[in-house]
């Protein structure tokens, strides 16, 4: 006898439910799931996708892949701007997008351990019912009906400022941990710090470059999103706004 599922939270259930509803009006809807920095957009794009799998083809993919690999962000000078708009190859994008209305695209991947893109990463996709795309880098969408290059809805997961810090730092300790056995790790620069120093050091980098992101271009995507999720300090979520007719 197999065991049966964990039951969804209610938060996923009414947000997998709504995005279930909204597909009907697409053949292979897109999905854009964007917010800050450390708040649980790859988290909640899995929970929802494990909802809607049970009676919809779902596929996740992340927009890092989509960031110009670190010798382009070099050679332009954004090294310390990476997450900001100017670091994504937006074109590609929206030739991925519109080229999986048509059946199948290719979608690269990024590495957080290695921090940069990771050709083995890359994802072939054959058009879903549903795709859920997360990340970073969307624009401000057009009105409906949508271009082919663009998602067909913007979800904005919302979360205070101090929550997203915690739950930053968190992450930051635990891939600096995790780097102690993997010295091909990113954060494997930083194992010469105390915890003390790597928390001092990891709050200046979300002081001076991602919230900055967040306050400047990230944020004000939530005024226009089609759908705004809340999430609170114990990571429960709830619709704040759904602005679709």
């Amino acid at each position: 006898m197999t065991d049966s599922p964990a039951p969804h939270t209610p938060g996923i259930t009414a947000l997998g439910t709504r995005l279930a509803e909204l597909s009907r009006k697409h053949d292979g809807a897109v999905m854009a799931l964007t917010g800050s920095v450390a708040s649980g957009k790859t988290t909640l794009a899995n929970k929802v996708a494990e909802f809607l799998a049970e009676t919809h083809k779902v596929e996740t993919v992340s927009t890092d892949g989509f960031l110009f690999p670190n010798d382009v962000l070099e050679e332009r000078g954004l090294t310390l701007r990476k997450g900001f708009p100017e670091t994504y190859n937006v074109a590609a994008l929206g030739d991925a997008i519109e080229a999986l209305a048509s059946g199948a695209a290719d979608f690269p991947g990024y590495s957080h351990v290695t921090y940069d893109i990771d050709p083995a990463l890359t994802q072939s996709i054959t058009q879903p019912d549903i795709l859920i795309l997360e990340g970073l880098g969307f624009q401000q969408l057009s009105p409906p009906p949508r271009t082919a290059r663009e998602p067909d809805y913007l979800i904005y997961l919302d979360a205070s400022e101090e929550h997203l810090l915690t739950w930053y730092l968190e992450r930051f300790k635990r891939l600096w941990h995790a780097a102690k056995e993997d010295p091909a790790s990113f954060y494997a620069n930083f194992l010469h710090m105390s915890e003390p120093e790597l928390v001092e050091f990891a709050t200046s980098v979300w002081d001076r470059i991602n919230l900055p992101n967040l306050r400047d271009h990230i944020a004000p995507l939530k005024d226009t999103a089609d759908i705004v999720v809340l999430k609170d300090a114990d990571h429960a979520i709830r619709i704040t706004h759904d602005r679709i007719g």
